[in-house]
């Protein structure tokens, strides 16, 4: 079935926060090195690629391609579509990536003075050999294959079912009614005891609650030890390349008692270990919001009183 149906505790997991990594492509090769870094090579690994192979996305697979050093590459070819090269290795050997040079051709250095009969490659240049991988080149014979476009509204339902059958955990295993997610009793975690961090843009300190406030958040581990001079909130200067351990959706947020009210399925055992939420441009499903049965009135955290001018 579909992703969303049988879902697993990854063996290493890193919240990235965002749906595309354009906005910093330099944090997602650092979270590709440090999840592969943990592969045993026990197993065979099936590296699931993303879509976007055009201009700097291409340049980018160029480098994963170069960091990971696979066995064989898949690629699959659009019908009617001729961007993209066949990826040899000898494509990808000459080709410089976004962050990797490719092997330069025709660099020589001249040898003497006495004209130009004496040349040679300059040193270095003929010790790196070219990638060896086997490439499977896979032609569709049908048009339309692969359009682009419509992938991005699929892909953002397909997430907001993953989000949903994630928090399909906290419901009890009997078949029966949906309980909402405000009838459920959240963990108290006070502002000492966790880092925070909005990855995706800046938020000002003393917003930092309000961005905080019903949202998303990876339950993360960072190496630091949480050193809090005040009573907290605790905040990071820096997106950290860390374990995540599963997520939650913080529900409220008790300023009084510096207490953040959190929902999640992840066990106790493995949340004494988080120190870390990381906020990212995940947006809880609009369906958990506007469909709170039990709710008189105004729905929390839902309105339709917005200027769409913003």
């Amino acid at each position: 079935g579909p992703p969303f149906t049988h879902q697993q505790m990854p063996r290493k997991m890193v919240y990235y926060g965002q749906t595309s990594c354009e906005q910093d492509t330099e944090r997602y090769l650092d979270v590709v090195k440090y999840v592969f870094s943990s592969y045993k090579k026990e197993v065979p690994l099936v590296i699931n690629t993303m879509g976007w192979v055009k201009g700097e996305g291409l340049l980018l697979l160029i480098d994963i391609i170069r960091l990971l050093s696979p066995s064989h590459i898949v690629q699959m070819d659009v019908y009617d579509w001729k961007a993209m090269a066949p990826l040899t290795p000898e494509y990808v050997h000459l080709t410089p990536g976004l962050y990797t040079k490719g092997k330069q051709q025709g660099k020589c250095k001249q040898m003497g003075t006495s004209g130009a009969e004496n040349w040679k490659p300059s040193e270095g240049e003929g010790d790196v050999s070219a990638p060896e991988y086997k490439l499977l080149y896979v032609h569709p014979e049908f048009p339309r294959a692969g359009v682009a476009g419509e992938a991005r509204v699929h892909s953002g339902i397909l997430r907001d079912m993953s989000i949903l059958g994630y928090l399909g955990q906290l419901q009890s295993p009997d078949i029966g009614a949906v309980l909402p997610l405000h009838s459920l009793v959240p963990y108290q975690v006070p502002f000492s005891a966790v880092a925070l961090r909005v990855i995706h843009t800046d938020v000002a300190p003393t917003n930092i609650m309000y961005a905080v406030n019903a949202s998303w958040v990876g339950l993360c581990r960072i190496p630091d030890e949480i050193r809090c001079q005040t009573d907290g909130p605790v905040l990071l200067t820096q997106t950290p390349v860390c374990d995540c351990l599963g997520f939650g959706i913080v529900r409220g947020v008790e300023m009084e008692k510096k207490l953040y009210h959190i929902l999640t399925p992840v066990p106790p055992e493995n949340l004494r270990l988080v120190n870390c939420l990381l906020l990212g441009n995940i947006a809880i499903p609009n369906c958990v919001l506007v469909g709170q049965q039990g709710v008189e009135g105004e729905i929390p955290y839902v309105t339709s009183d917005y200027n769409y001018s913003i």
